[in-house]
């Protein structure tokens, strides 16, 4: 006997049909993805209230930017950026965000080798790390995808920091229009005082005058410029780091799985191609290259310059490859993590061979041609990229590598903190040196050095200490705010 189907009442289905129709009519709107909800949640963060200490921050660190920030960096750069920094560490404190902090100090560290080192390519390098670092540890990056995102994120809250800023400021003169003006006023008060009596005390002292910053009006405007920097990056950081991004942990959906033999194909054809260029290099150096590059007419310094670049580029490339078949890796039954583990292992450690073969490379070609920073910068970048895959195959063990990205980052900061103390332009004196019998001292490159090679030229023999040492240059620095321990050391031994 079956049963017959209830009969919709009459106001039931009227209200169905309606719906129906209007479904039809006005389609749904389409909710917002989760990128346009964290954009959205992040630009309102300029309404969080001005702590007053943030905005005293600023204007100290402004008004000490226009002092000490000069055509040449030194000293006070190092000292601007500890006081920049005076407002946000304590936060990272209180939030207990000890790796943050870490990441901090190790930015201030690098701006502090502009007080130590006189090479430019040293210097370049730590300040383009300490930016990185700051901007990680600001953000409160974890995943990759927050990491690269990390500058982007910086150049938005600049952005977003004026209104924060000009909220902040008038919200306060509303609120007290007295105490505003007044402080205004004390402010410019002492400025004028320290102006005439400071001006009055360098004429009465030739030693008080060498301490005060030379003060010519021509610079007044762009000191004005760089002190409006100064303290718009003071807030900017403050603000980062009291409204972070609410992306700081955002992480790429999870990539559909490859099936394992479709995945294993392109792995283990990378692995086989490493491990075969690997065990080239092995056979080399037990004299099977030797015969092929005598047969080709090439001598070892042909081979390695030719060879280096390519290998570096080969190196960053396998790098990308194995963090990309990472995320698509099967691993969802024991034989699968097995399978994938040793593909990816296989390729890391043949690619750390690669690393090898290239450094080897560029040691040859440093014996025929010498060291200079070129080449060193070369095998800077070669050895951070060999660190990198350590990580990554430390990472691999047990799949979990939630700490890998600001890893790298803290790798990236004490690989740019060791550069500074090798001090590659007394390194490269030296091994010149060293080569001398062989090449000659080539005395019109090394004069293109800076002032930190001034210590390994006094250790030459004469004539060519003196001949390199007058080469090189022996500028005093100007004022404390410009102060270098390499061109002050270089200015002492002239």
């Amino acid at each position: 006997m079956t049963s017959t189907p209830p009969v919709p009442e009459p106001a039931a289905a009227a209200a169905a049909a309606a719906a129906a129709a209007q479904a039809w009519i006005a389609p749904a709107v389409p909710q917002p993805d989760r990128l346009t909800v964290a954009a959205g949640t992040f630009w309102r963060g300029y309404r969080e209230p001005v702590a007053t200490s943030v905005l005293a921050g600023a204007g100290a660190t402004g008004l000490l930017g226009a002092v000490v920030l000069t055509a040449r960096p030194g000293l006070g750069l190092a000292i601007l950026t500890v006081a920049g920094w005076g407002a946000a560490a304590p936060v990272l404190v209180r939030r207990r965000r000890w790796a943050d902090l870490v990441l901090a100090v190790g930015a201030v560290a690098l701006v502090a080798v502009v007080a130590v080192r006189d090479s430019a390519p040293v210097i370049v390098t730590a300040l383009l790390v300490a930016v990185a670092a700051a901007l990680v540890a600001a953000t409160g990056a974890r995943s990759p995808l927050a990491v690269l995102a990390s500058p982007l994120t910086g150049a938005a809250t600049a952005v977003r920091t004026l209104p924060w800023l000009t909220r902040g400021v008038l919200g306060r003169a509303h609120a007290s229009v007295r105490t505003v003006v007044g402080t205004a006023a004390a402010v410019v008060v002492a400025l004028l005082l320290a102006l005439v009596l400071g001006s009055l005390f360098a004429a009465a002292d030739p030693v008080f005058a060498q301490l005060l910053p030379h003060l010519d009006l021509a610079d007044v405007p762009a000191r004005i410029v760089l002190g409006f920097l100064a303290a718009g990056a003071t807030a900017a950081l403050a603000h980062l780091v009291t409204t972070p991004p609410p992306g700081a942990r955002f992480q790429l959906g999870r990539a559909r799985a490859a099936r394992l033999h479709e995945w294993l194909v392109p792995v283990l054809t990378l692995a086989v191609l490493v491990w075969v260029f690997v065990l080239v290099q092995v056979s080399g150096l037990l004299g099977g290259t030797r015969q092929l590059l005598e047969a080709t007419g090439l001598t070892y310094a042909q081979y390695a310059r030719q060879g280096f670049g390519q290998l570096l580029l080969a190196t960053a490339l396998t790098l990308l490859v194995v963090a990309v078949a990472a995320r698509r890796a099967p691993r969802e039954t024991g034989t699968q993590r097995l399978w994938t583990s040793a593909a990816l292992g296989l390729a890391c450690i043949g690619t750390l061979g690669v690393v090898a073969s290239a450094l080897r490379r560029m040691d040859l070609y440093v014996d025929a041609f010498g060291l200079t920073r070129l080449r060193v910068m070369a095998t800077w970048a070669e050895l951070v990229l060999g660190a990198g895959l350590v990580l990554v195959i430390a990472a691999g063990f047990r799949w979990r590598a939630g700490w890998l990205p600001r890893a790298m980052v803290g790798t990236l900061v004490l690989a740019a903190l060791g550069l500074a103390v090798w001090n590659p332009d007394a390194q490269i004196v030296r091994h010149n040196v060293a080569a001398t019998e062989l090449n000659g001292l080539d005395l019109p490159y090394l004069a293109g050095l800076s002032s930190d090679a001034v210590p390994a030229a006094q250790e030459l023999p004469e004539p060519e200490r003196s001949r390199l040492l007058a080469l090189l240059p022996h500028e005093a620095p100007d004022g404390w705010a410009a102060w270098n321990l390499a061109r002050a050391r270089a200015a002492a031994d002239s």
